[in-house]
Parts: structure tokens; sequence; C-alpha cells
């Protein structure tokens, strides 16, 4: 079965199959690439032509810093480089493509790509949103709340188990297990 996604065509593995698919990928990939000091911050696995390619999306952990800002000096003058790079995407890659080699999750031809989560990243999990507070956001509920499903405001607060989401001024409680997709919306 194929869906039409942003991207492209989605396919999907035989109804839940794809989900399981990519809890499985996350499970195995998420502990090399956190070992690199790197945080997967999600994946996707989408048919192109006659194969797939697999996005792996990194960001720095929490409190990590570049090691090229070591290098340079940067980490004493405060000017620490947040973003991902060139070679950081690289290092990834050459430590999944080796897994992935070694443990073939999938079946047939695809292309592994590793990148930045970009300006209008995925958020995920609790801790995505508590990174976040004080930013602009969209997120779309499995089941609406007050009559609505989608939401773009700033992030306000977190807590375990629910955000607050202020949209012209009026303050929505969003729990967490109820988020089907939220994602940083920059103004």
């Amino acid at each position: 079965m194929t869906i039409k996604g942003a991207d492209g065509p989605l396919f999907v593995f035989k109804a839940v199959g794809l989900e399981k698919m990519r809890d499985a990928l996350m499970r195995l990939l998420e502990p090399p690439i956190e070992a690199l000091n790197y945080e997967l911050v999600d994946l996707e696995f989408t048919r192109e032509g006659r194969g797939g390619v697999l996005r792996i999306y990194i960001d720095r952990r929490a409190g990590a810093v570049d090691a090229g800002a070591v290098q340079t000096g940067a980490v004493q003058t405060g000017a620490v480089q947040t973003g991902i790079t060139v070679d950081d995407c690289a290092s990834v890659s050459h430590a999944v493509s080796q897994l992935l080699e070694t443990q073939d999750p999938i079946k047939g031809h695809y292309t592994l790509e590793v990148s930045s989560p970009g300006f209008d990243r995925i958020l995920r999990t609790r801790v995505h949103f508590e990174r976040f507070v004080g930013e602009r956001v969209f997120a779309e509920l499995k089941l609406p709340i007050d009559g609505r499903r989608r939401f773009i405001g700033v992030l306000k607060s977190v807590s375990d188990d629910t955000i607050v989401v202020e949209v012209d001024g009026q303050a929505y409680n969003l729990p967490l297990d109820r988020i089907q997709k939220a994602r940083l919306r920059p103004g």
C-alpha cells in the first residue's frame, strides 16, 4: 500500500507494520547515535523509485558541545556552535551504516540520509517540548479538544503529560498522548 506524504509516497508495511518498523529502527539506532553525543530526533522511511530512503534527523544532545568549538577554543569564549554540521552527519552516517549492514532491518535497496531537524523541527517527546518552551509551535491532535484539532501558538509550559499552548490569548491544555504530530512553527 502506498500513501502520498508531504515528501512523496510513503511505503506502508501492511497496516501497522510501518509504525512497528519505525519503532524498531528508533530502538536500534538511538544507542549508537547517543554514544556519539547526538540525539535521534526522528526518522522516516519512504519508497522512492526502485528503492527507499531512510532519513535520520539528529541534533546535539542538550548541553553537548560541538567538537569544533572545543578545538578552536570557542567554548572558553562562549561562542559555542550548536548547529549540526556536515561532519556531524558524516560521523552518524558512518556509525549507523555499519549497524544497518550487520543488523539488516530493512530489506532491499535504500539510501541513508542524515541531516539536522531543520528550523521547523519535529517535537516528539516531552523533552523536546521542554527545550522549546516560549517558542511558536504547531500541534495536531488525534481527537479534537474544544472542537479543534490544530493549534498554532506559543508553547507556554510542559508538565509530565500535558503541554500548554497559547493561541490568540487563550491557553489550551493538550495531553501529550493525544498529540498526533507537532513541530516548531517559526514566525
